[in-house]
């Protein structure tokens, strides 16, 4: 077992260090303007690998918990409204109609200090097949994994389109 373990760090060790294959520059929206990150996906044969990392987040005076709502939402684009500036995102990617958090696209949280999140996961809900041309988005809350439909995650903050 622990030969097995060894062996799959070094293989994810090893994925990313290479070219992800699909990737969204992460931005805030007019509330946070400096909001800045990446998410990169890499195609494992165990799933998806994911690794985000994103800066400028707001500070704890905001979310006094340093932790954020991330999800893959089913929209195409980072456009909206006065009202609602990322509407164009839409809703979680939930493909099966499945109770939240078992959509396709729940993420793990990101979790901030100094405004500065990284992180890194195994998923095997996505393939980028399915992911491509998506979106990911930040909240500006944690995610409660258990309101429905999507998390009680607050609103939108930063948006990305997965190339």
């Amino acid at each position: 077992m622990k030969q097995l373990i060894h062996s799959n760090t070094q293989a994810f060790c090893h994925r990313l260090n290479r070219r992800a294959n699909a990737w969204a520059a992460i931005r805030g929206g007019k509330d946070h303007p400096h909001l800045l990150g990446s998410v990169k996906f890499f195609q494992t044969q165990a799933g998806v690998l994911v690794l985000a990392e994103v800066w400028g987040l707001p500070s704890q005076a905001e979310n006094p918990s340093g932790i954020f709502g991330f999800h893959i939402h089913s929209g195409t684009g980072c456009s909206g409204t006065a009202e609602m500036e990322f509407a164009d995102a839409d809703g979680h990617l939930n493909p099966s109609g499945s109770p939240h958090p078992e959509h396709m696209g729940d993420l793990p949280p990101l979790f901030a200090k100094n405004g500065y999140a990284w992180t890194v996961f195994l998923s095997s809900r996505f393939t980028i097949r399915d992911i491509l041309g998506r979106t990911v988005i930040l909240h500006a809350a944690p995610d409660d994994f258990t309101s429905q439909p999507s998390g009680n995650a607050g609103k939108m903050i930063a948006c990305g389109v997965i190339r």
